[in-house]
């Protein structure tokens, strides 16, 4: 009888495995070494670190989704020397967006007045929200992008001729800029390789933005508080971009990167070429629903 009923949960305790085994994730985590982890040992790393940089992909809801439950997780941690920062609003409309969190217009408003994203409502206002509702501040970080446009069209030069009121948006003249980082060759790569000023401009209205979201992150963290910054992963990846910016103006800061990936394959380890690119990597089914 004893061994019938060890048969029995023997059984079903296969069968939920199997079931389990057969689960359609919606997402894997992985450390840096490319090995599957999980969400509460990212939030407790993500907990030591002064400066997180969520690194998404800009139409992917399980990225959005899990920036939202990793900063409500740090805020439980931090309390209110939590910090929100993103790319997706620019320094130029912060004004607009002190008055939203402070109550003082309402969402309608602020579409009106500041440049937001097309998929705003739906990706990064539960994070401006949840700012507003716990009294959290929330930077805008990003290069207003007609200076973007400058720098593309004219080199870092373009910036001298600013008059003073403007140059107040942008990180502090003259930009650092190193040409051979990984990430700005392959932006001269995707131009074709040419030796002409769109391709060499090309990077470098990316490093104006890394630049300036790093100066804003800078000017907004200090010892003691706990910056999260979410930015597409391309601005964070390799620990270049932003995080190079930001190594220059706060060495003391300690940094955990995050980047997001879309894959065919959840259950397994990353490839070599995804393995260091960030301390934690977030895989997506590659057929996930995509928000625009």
């Amino acid at each position: 009888m004893k061994n019938k009923k060890y048969l029995f949960f023997l059984l079903i305790g296969l069968f939920l495995f199997s079931a389990f085994r057969s689960d359609m994730p919606a997402y894997k985590l992985y450390n840096q070494k490319g090995k599957l982890t999980n969400f509460s040992k990212l939030v407790k790393e993500a907990a030591k670190a002064d400066v997180i940089f969520f690194g998404e992909l800009h139409n992917n809801p399980i990225a959005h989704w899990l920036q939202l439950e990793l900063t409500k997780a740090l805020h439980e941690i931090h309390q209110e020397k939590l910090v929100l920062g993103a790319e997706m609003i620019e320094t130029d409309n912060q004004e607009a967006l002190e008055l939203y969190l402070s109550n003082s217009i309402e969402h309608d408003s602020l579409k009106n007045i500041a440049r937001l994203w097309g998929n705003y409502k739906t990706d990064y206002k539960p994070l401006v929200d949840f700012a507003k509702n716990n009294q959290l501040k929330f930077i805008g970080t990003n290069v207003p992008r007609r200076y973007a446009s400058m720098v593309f069209r004219g080199g870092f030069e373009a910036l001298d001729t600013l008059p003073e009121t403007d140059k107040r948006w942008i990180a502090p003249l003259p930009i650092a800029y190193d040409p051979t980082l990984p990430a700005y060759q392959e932006m001269v790569e995707m131009m074709g390789g040419m030796k002409n000023h769109s391709s060499e401009n090309f990077p470098k209205a990316q490093a104006i933005k890394d630049a300036t979201m790093a100066w804003q992150i800078a000017e907004h963290w200090n010892q003691g508080t706990y910056f999260v910054h979410y930015n597409g992963s391309f601005h964070s990846d390799d620990y270049e971009g932003i995080v190079w910016y930001l190594k220059r103006l706060k060495p003391e800061a300690t940094i955990l990167t995050i980047t997001t990936i879309e894959t065919s394959e959840l259950n397994r380890r990353l490839d070599e070429d995804q393995r260091f690119v960030a301390d934690f990597t977030l895989a997506v089914p590659e057929t996930m629903t995509k928000t625009y």
